[in-house]
């Protein structure tokens, strides 16, 4: 069984819409989802600002790069276009994690990095990811530690950016 953290936003379009189409898509897969956040822009891009949330899933017909290639035709499906780096988006899907069984998988390849390279440095993904799994470690260079920790070293400002909404992804939480 691959178990994955995704980190999912968008800024264009009906955002709400675009992020529910990934726990649609995923279907039985999906085991957690956070509440969903609005966040500013990262990256220094001018545009709206994103909604975002991280879902944990399952699967055990999926390695990291079958999670990799369905977070990409998700992405295709919600008509993402790859423009400007850190641009607007109608739906992005990021491997955060993947674990194989208890085993966390490491790829440093130009297709696939994992664990995501900036995952501890976003609020955005940090603070759902507790939402939606308390007791989340995060590997930084051969480090692991607890995604709480992580969070606290961010700028409070960072933090501060990251606010919850009353909006909800509806989902049908598989049983374990």
């Amino acid at each position: 069984m691959t178990k994955v953290v995704l980190s999912i936003g968008s800024n264009v379009g009906d955002r709400l819409a675009r992020l529910q189409s990934v726990v649609d898509g995923l279907g039985e897969a999906v085991r957690a989802v956070s509440p969903v956040y609005e966040t500013a822009a990262w990256g220094g891009v001018e545009q709206g600002a994103f909604l975002n949330a991280v879902l944990i899933a399952d699967d055990p017909d999926l390695d990291c790069h079958g999670w990799l290639r369905r977070g990409q035709q998700l992405e295709q499906e919600a008509d993402r276009v790859r423009g400007q780096r850190w641009g607007p988006r109608t739906l992005d899907v990021d491997i955060v994690t993947c674990h194989d069984g208890d085993t966390e998988v490491r790829s440093a390849t130009a297709e696939l990095t994992l664990p995501h390279p900036y995952a501890h440095l976003r609020a955005f993904v940090l603070m759902p990811w507790l939402a939606a799994e308390p007791e989340a470690t995060l590997t930084v260079a051969d480090t692991t530690r607890p995604v709480s920790l992580w969070l606290e070293e961010l700028d409070p400002a960072e933090r501060a950016g990251v606010r919850r909404t009353d909006l909800a992804l509806r989902t049908e939480i598989a049983a374990d």
